[in-house]
This record gives structure tokens, C-alpha cells and sequence, in this order.
């Protein structure tokens, strides 16, 4: 593979956030009416589920980081050599 692990793991980091945005709005619905009255804000969740959120972001992650190093093996994605040339 023409990339090194700290470009693996970096690719993943990004893949694991770009998840985490995609999955936090599931689950959550406008079927609050009346204000809140104990501080929180009109568009919070009552229950957030951050644990099951995290969890399935991690695993959707992965397979999309399993897809990306799969294009970018088979060259389909090839990424930039940074290194500077050898003279």
C-alpha cells in the first residue's frame, strides 16, 4: 500500500467525524410543544443517546474507512505524494 499508518489512521479520524455528524441528528424529534423550564434549550433532545450514537459511528466508520483504503489499494482513489522528490 503506497500510504503510511499515519495517513491510515488520520483517514479514519476523518471518516469517524465526518459519521459523527451524519448520525447524530437520527432519532431525534420536534414533538416538544411547550418551553422548557428546567434550562435546556428548544432544540435539545430529551434523550440524546450519545453512547448508542458513538457506538454506531464507530462501526459505520469503519466500513466506510474499509471502502476508502479498498479505492485507494485497487488505485481507483490514489493519493498525493507528498514527499519531496530525491534528487
Amino acid at each position: 500500500m503506497p500510504i503510511g499508518p499515519f495517513t491510515i489512521i488520520a483517514i479514519y479520524i476523518v471518516c469517524w467525524w465526518v459519521v459523527l455528524f451524519a448520525v447524530l441528528p437520527l432519532g431525534t424529534s420536534k414533538e416538544r410543544h411547550d418551553p422548557p423550564t428546567d434550562g435546556a434549550q428548544w432544540g435539545a433532545p430529551d434523550t440524546p443517546d450519545l453512547k448508542r450514537k458513538f457506538i454506531t459511528t464507530t462501526w459505520v466508520a469503519a466500513l466506510l474507512w474499509l471502502l476508502v483504503m479498498g479505492l485507494v489499494w485497487i488505485g481507483w482513489m490514489p493519493l498525493p505524494d507528498l514527499a519531496p522528490p530525491t534528487a
